[in-house]
């Protein structure tokens, strides 16, 4: 036994070969331990990322600072939009399984050298990626930035403005050490009140992530116009340079009415607010005149251009107004004429009840026309035998009908006449008190329009329906001359 160990144990060639065996195992393992090592299980992740970011084959992934995992391979993918961007394999321990889904990924630097990693951000998620599973694009956030970007930012020109800047506040401030110790003790207030602010700035319903990355946004927009804009900040250097010549006291003290302005501004624009809403209101409603201007607005010159001839007249009509308003005047002051006043207004008063008679009767009835009517068919009327009336009334007088009673001689009563060879001749006709469409008679316009009764006598408004229509031209009852049979 002890013969047969001390054999093995002597022997060179088996123990040089246990040793080259050992060596090349342990070269194996080094040389793949950045790829795991063999016969250990792992828990295998895709992982989508916008930009591998430098990383390599074999990088580490990290979790909280602790190495969980290696990236096994790197491999591009083409979008259909023609975006590129890689796909990196992750092998995992398997402790670690199953990764929350709500889990974020960030390549970051390791050394200033370049050497990478991959970060995860372990979430909070029930839910977690079953082996190979991919992780989305969504979750590779926020986009890092790399060391050389970082310096590039430095180029020249950046590097001359920043020594132009520290130039400037350099002058800012020499001499100004009184004031910064003044104003370092003032902002006592603003770290007492700093604290509320921040945590009013960090609560979620201020959402002050979005309002930095519009701020983003809009400094990407205006890049393209960032030399207009260093332009105008020159020009308004230059405007600003010509402020300080008036600073004191114009701009002071407009600043200084400012506040009470604003405060008149904000007590009166409700105010106004009515005012410019009937404005509009206006001009909406002058809209039709405004267009009717365009046709009449010829004539409107015309008008202003004889208007204006006409008031450079006007002084010396103004001048004769003058010597009548004196003589009205004068006329006012005469003791006579409130008697003359009195007198005539007394006279008003006797004559409105007649006066009101009268233009009743000549507005319902019309009988200053009728009367000339009537007098014009005195002078003009014809008879039978086409014999002018007129005429015979004019040159001859009528002899009075011959009956009882009758004109001709004395009557006792009225002439009522039974004469059968003059019927239509001796019967007497008499209205003493017509009608004649005043106050109370209902408008009824009876005098002159008094229908001729042949067969019977008539005293006062004939019977019947009375007219109450105005009659222009009424038609008289004919005359008979005497020699009528």
């Amino acid at each position: 036994m002890n013969r047969r160990s001390a054999s093995v144990a002597g022997n060179p060639v088996l123990i040089g070969a246990a040793t080259v065996l050992v060596v090349i195992i342990a070269v194996f393992l080094a040389y793949n331990a950045n790829n795991g090592l063999p016969f250990v299980p792992t828990y295998k992740l895709y992982a989508n990322v916008p930009d591998a970011g430098n990383l390599v084959t074999g990088n580490e992934v990290r979790i909280g600072g602790y190495r969980v995992g290696i990236i096994s391979s790197i491999d591009p993918v083409v979008a259909r939009s023609g975006r590129v961007t890689a796909r990196l394999t992750l092998k995992l321990d398997t402790d670690i399984d199953p990764l929350p889904k709500d889990s974020t990924l960030i390549v970051r630097p390791r050394s200033a050298v370049g050497l990478k990693y991959l970060e995860i951000t372990r979430g909070r998620s029930r839910e977690g990626y079953k082996d190979g599973a991919t992780i989305g694009i969504s979750k590779s956030t926020p986009r890092p930035v790399e060391i050389d970007e970082f310096f590039n930012m430095f180029d020249e020109r950046t590097r001359r403005a920043n020594q132009e800047n520290l130039r400037i506040f350099g002058d800012a401030l020499a001499g100004r050490g009184v004031d910064l110790n003044r104003a370092v003790v003032e902002l006592d207030p603003l770290t007492r009140y700093l604290v509320p602010v921040m945590a009013n700035l960090v609560s979620p319903d201020t959402d002050l992530r979005g309002f930095i990355q519009a701020a983003a946004r809009l400094a990407s927009t205006v890049a393209p116009v960032a030399e207009t804009q260093a332009d105008l900040f020159r020009n308004l250097a230059v405007t600003f340079t010509a402020f300080a010549d008036v600073a004191r006291p114009y701009l002071q003290d407009s600043i200084t009415g400012g506040p009470p302005a604003m405060e008149a501004a904000i007590r009166d624009f409700p105010f106004q607010r009515t005012f410019l809403n009937d404005s509009e209101q206006l001009f909406a409603d002058l809209q039709p005149g405004t267009r009717a201007l365009r046709t009449s607005a010829p004539l409107l010159a015309e008008a202003f251009t004889v208007g204006t001839r006409t008031i450079m007249r006007a002084s010396a009509l103004n001048e004769r107004l003058g010597r009548t308003m004196r003589s009205v005047e004068a006329f006012a002051e005469d003791p006579q004429v409130p008697l003359g006043i009195d007198s005539l207004h007394e006279t008003v008063d006797v004559l409105s009840p007649t006066i009101t008679n009268l233009a009743t009767m000549q507005r319902n009835c019309n009988y200053v026309a009728l009367l000339l009517n009537n007098g014009a068919s005195i002078l003009g009327d014809r008879s039978a035998g086409d014999r002018p009336q007129g005429s015979w009334l004019t040159l001859a007088p009528f002899a009075a009908p011959v009956g009882p009673n009758s004109e001709a001689g004395p009557a006792s009563a009225p002439a009522n006449s039974t004469d059968s060879r003059t019927p239509h001749a001796n019967f007497l006709h008499s209205n003493p008190y017509p009608k004649v469409g005043a106050p109370g008679q209902g408008g009824v316009c009876m005098a002159g329009n008094e229908t001729y009764s042949f067969e019977r006598l008539s005293i006062g408004n004939p019977a019947g329906t009375p007219t109450r229509t105005i009659r222009v031209s009424p038609k008289p009852f004919p005359l008979q001359p005497k020699d009528t049979p």
